[in-house]
């Protein structure tokens, strides 16, 4: 695994050494075993290397055989052996074991399409000599990063939204919008990133900076997979090939694979498929609390369990609410952008940098197979409108798995299917009309509400629980769950893989209808049938916890003193967004007993800490950094 960056340009436009290593630099961490760097006239790639494959001659930028087509890539292909060898008979000569070496000949031998023939993670950038151009991409399920601008004739590229930023001419100032969705989704959504000007290459997407002009184009979507009508034991079987050829090539590397895991399904299955394929123990992290949360030792003692039965080294961290609050600011600068979601994985990840470099993950199978809450109310709100309100009343089966919610599916069940989905967010666009200050920015212009509407547009499924789980994999998974599984374990410079996001399973589950996902009320239907053949039933059917710290207990108690500190009117001053009375008058409701208010106060708090741990100094930094680039 690896950080990327690099810069393009036109013309006098600036390209250096010194920049592209400051931009390399400042995500060392991603890479601390090696870097390396390409300067020609009017391009400059580099990286930072964590070395997994080939440890000995996996150096980078790597180059075709007369050096016309270099690539920097942060990533695993795990059938690079295949095409190592289609690429031999082709005539192409290689000179090194390292998977990123079949990328430059498999793009001189299909162009941009070389992507189309790679199973793995990564961001690429690559850079074509003979035609003076500079191709990024990034895999299909968006498992990997890549951030890039332009910026008075140069392209900038990078692993991380901070190395874009130091190569900027002048601080980047926050984009509104982006705040404006991130106070209802406790993320950014892309393209969007917090800074104006900065975007995120979106998931199955190449950008193209040649002649001075940047295109993009989607060379990958779920929407296009074909649909599954297979009976349910041909589903079963089916689902299992995939997830044991998808964990297999997982396995694949040069130094020890563990696995995190939380006592759930989900890692749960993922651990026992590892262990049938290997014939030592596999090394496994879990995530526990000094503070007395029964509920939460419930996770961790489910998690004992399955590593007993299945004979692994196993590790736990334990996890106090002092050292959260402590490590929050360092925690949401490895974002570098506001976010409000889970973070456990940092601290897992400072258990398993102490014995091993990757770790198999069980992130993506949520999106896939049905578990979230907008998942849950999908069908049952579907039926309501179908059926009608006195069909559902009569019929609690209609409204599974949300029967003991039923006035709310009748309520929601009114609205258009993107309001709903708005709905359940953080705040409300109408409650952002009345927290955000129009004077610093036009706010009224954006809606959380039409957004979710035109990305629902492109989830034309009929299937109204598969156009759910579509956009979660176009939006939540990405932009959430694979973004605090990258950046909060390469804080810790460990490789997380996801074998549920192997592309030819998700486009099986994609086309897998609905009541194999959800099936009379039951959650992961099609998925625990698997699990069913590798797992005991008491792992199986346990209720879904994973690796989610207890903030909310927290923050009603330890930490209500750095909260109340923290969302004072002087220090929102700083930034102004926020009116601070309807900002205090949240929080002074929230202690006052609404609990309903905790994720608001959050996600408000989150964003206060991240400005200023995080936009405050970098905005300094790269104005001193900037004037001293532009001194004569």
């Amino acid at each position: 695994m690896c950080g990327i960056a690099g810069l393009a340009a036109l013309g006098d436009a600036a390209v250096s050494l010194e920049q592209l290593r400051r931009m390399c630099n400042v995500m060392a961490y991603r890479g601390p075993d090696d870097a390396g760097y390409l300067v020609d006239p009017g391009v400059a790639i580099g990286m930072r290397r964590l070395s997994i494959i080939d440890l000995s001659s996996g150096h980078q930028p790597i180059f075709n055989e007369d050096d016309t087509v270099a690539v920097v890539f942060n990533g695993e292909i795990y059938n690079a052996e295949e095409l190592r060898a289609e690429l031999t008979v082709r005539g192409h000569r290689l000179a090194t074991h390292c998977d990123t070496e079949v990328l430059p000949h498999l793009y001189e031998e299909y162009g941009d399409e070389f992507v189309t023939r790679l199973d793995g993670q990564f961001a690429i950038g690559l850079w074509d000599a003979a035609r003076q151009r500079l191709v990024l991409t990034r895999d299909r399920p968006g498992i990997r990063p890549l951030f890039y601008a332009e910026d008075g004739g140069r392209f900038i590229f990078g692993s991380e939204i901070k190395s874009v930023r130091c190569a900027l001419r002048r601080p980047p100032t926050i984009n509104p919008e982006a705040l404006y969705h991130y106070l209802s989704l406790k993320y950014v959504p892309g393209p969007l990133t917090i800074y104006a000007g900065v975007r995120s290459l979106r998931p199955g997407e190449q950008a193209v900076f040649e002649r001075g002009r940047v295109t993009t184009r989607r060379y990958w979507s779920l929407e296009d997979a074909p649909q599954i009508t297979a009976p349910d034991a041909e589903a079963v079987d089916r689902l299992e090939d995939l997830l044991l050829r998808s964990v297999r090539g997982r396995l694949i590397a040069d130094v020890p694979v563990g696995v995190l895991l939380s006592g759930g399904l989900d890692s749960s299955l993922i651990l026992a498929l590892a262990a049938g394929l290997v014939t030592h123990p596999i090394k496994t992290f879990t995530l526990g609390y000094v503070d007395d949360l029964p509920h939460k030792q419930r996770d961790v003692e489910a998690a004992r369990r399955v590593a007993r039965e299945l004979g692994t080294q196993h590790y736990e961290y334990k996890l106090s609410h002092q050292e959260f609050a402590e490590d929050l600011p360092a925690v949401l600068a490895a974002f570098d952008e506001p976010f409000a979601g889970v973070v456990s994985p940092y601290y897992l990840c400072k258990l398993v940098r102490q014995h091993v470099k990757v770790c198999l993950s069980g992130d993506g199978a949520d999106e896939l197979f049905g578990s979230y809450l907008a998942h849950r109310l999908a069908q049952p709100i579907h039926n309501v409108q179908v059926h009608g309100q006195d069909a559902v009343r009569a019929r609690p089966e209609l409204a599974a798995p949300c029967a003991d919610d039923l006035e709310r599916v009748l309520r929601l069940a009114r609205l258009p299917e993107w309001e709903w989905r708005a709905a359940l967010g953080v705040f409300t666009d109408a409650e952002k009309r009345d927290l955000l200050d129009p004077e610093v920015a036009d706010f009224a212009r954006f809606s959380t509400a039409e957004w979710l509407r035109a990305e629902l547009a492109a989830c034309p499924h009929a299937d109204p629980q598969n156009r759910q789980q579509h956009l979660d994999c176009r939006t939540l998974l990405p932009d959430l769950v694979l973004n605090f599984n990258d950046k909060l374990s390469m804080a810790h410079s460990i490789e997380t893989r996801v074998p549920f996001l192997y592309h030819r399973l998700m486009e099986f589950a994609s086309g897998v209808p609905g009541h194999m996902k959800i099936r009379r009320g039951r959650c992961k239907w099609l998925l625990k049938e698997v699990g069913r053949r590798w797992l005991p039933a008491e792992i199986v059917d346990r209720p879904k916890e994973g690796f989610v710290p207890p903030v909310n207990d927290w923050q009603r108690g330890a930490f209500r003193p750095l909260i109340e500190s923290t969302l004072t009117a002087e220090r929102l001053a700083a930034h102004g967004f926020f009116r601070p009375e309807q900002v205090g008058e949240l929080v002074r409701r929230y202690y006052a007993g609404d609990t309903g208010l905790q994720y608001k106060v959050w996600s408000l708090f989150c964003f206060q800490v991240w400005f200023e741990h995080v936009a405050a100094p970098a905005a300094d930094a790269v104005a001193t950094e900037a004037a001293a680039l532009l001194a004569p």
